[in-house]
């Protein structure tokens, strides 16, 4: 079952007797935890009926035991355990799986990858219960997952507001879903469409000297304006750190690279050999009048020597901020 069928069961009112929740990505179970915690029970039944246990502090045995109590005074209890990958030994839980308490809700929120080859994992196979696993958002992922999300409660975003999010947020959706709701809040009911200046204005993000700016700059050739961004990324280097820069402009011309090599070049095909929306495809249009194959590879090779060199290899003494400002020129010479 998948995170948004799971979620339409809940709003539903349809809840599983067991939820396993596992992963890499833990905004997906600490979403599905929340809000059975907050729906499954009315306010007046949690007092005596909502358990909240954290791995640490329990072991499966005792998790058993409070799983197998009966509910006072309300049809149903829930036993959430957060944190569950601090449990040791989960082998006593498969007993319980094989026979779970029909008025219990269980929620397992285990936020790391699971054994599979335990045996509690094959006893999740049934159909009343449900386990999840997910996985971190690859990075061509995280813009049309902004997007997605925005819709759901009520917005869109320009593609270049969007950008500049998944620049500055990296793909840890905890991370993208505050500053979301964050803007949410900022922007009122008033506005429909998130821009730049929005992000610009409550998420701390400068429109002018980000990391999209600097590639776009870099692209069309603007030395002055890539040389005073670079000058700005290397005076803060815990806001821009440079390693997250390079990776950003090493995506970049690594994609560059597979667009100059196809041949049915039409935006479709484009957007999905690079897994970018279509929008950007013009970006890579520009770039390839600048940089063609042999200059590309050069740039992705500079950027691997730079990465090294922000690590201490051969580097005895420069700055993140010289080692940007020396890589941009660089690039663009």
């Amino acid at each position: 079952m998948t995170f948004e069928e799971i979620v339409t069961h809940l709003k539903q009112g349809n809840y599983a007797q067991v939820y396993f929740l596992t992963g890499e990505e833990p905004w997906y179970a600490d979403y599905i935890t929340d809000y059975i915690a907050k729906n499954a029970l009315k306010e007046d039944e949690k007092p005596f009926n909502q358990t909240i246990l954290y791995g640490r502090d329990v072991d499966a045995v005792d998790l058993v035991h409070s799983a197998r109590r009966y509910p006072m005074m309300a049809p149903k209890q829930v036993i959430i355990v957060k944190e569950a990958q601090n449990i040791k030994k989960f082998d006593p839980l498969e007993s319980y799986l094989n026979a779970p308490a029909p008025t219990t809700i269980l929620v397992i929120n285990y936020r790391d990858k699971f054994d599979k080859r335990k045996k509690v994992w094959k006893a999740l196979n049934k159909k009343e219960f449900v386990k999840l696993e997910t996985k971190k958002l690859y990075d061509n992922q995280v813009g049309p997952w902004i997007s997605k999300y925005l819709k759901s409660i009520g917005l869109a975003i320009e593609p270049k507001a969007n950008q500049m999010l998944v620049d500055h947020l990296g793909n840890k959706l905890t991370n993208v879903v505050k500053a979301l709701d964050k803007l949410k809040v900022a922007v009122g009911t008033d506005v429909k469409t998130i821009t730049p200046k929005h992000i610009e204005d409550y998420i701390g993000i400068s429109k002018d000297f980000n990391m999209f700016e600097l590639q776009n700059a870099i692209v069309k050739g603007e030395v002055v304006k890539a040389n005073q961004i670079a000058r700005v990324f290397g005076q803060n280097p815990k806001e821009y750190p440079i390693q997250m820069t390079i990776g950003v402009l090493f995506s970049f011309f690594s994609k560059l690279l597979l667009y100059i090599a196809t041949k049915d070049k039409s935006q479709q095909n484009i957007a999905s050999k690079l897994g970018i929306p279509p929008f950007f495809v013009k970006d890579y249009q520009m770039a390839s009048r600048r940089f063609n194959w042999n200059k590309s590879r050069h740039v992705v090779s500079l950027l691997r020597e730079y990465d090294m060199k922000s690590k201490g290899f051969n580097n005895n003494s420069a700055t993140p901020g010289d080692l940007l400002q020396e890589l941009v020129f660089k690039i663009m010479h």
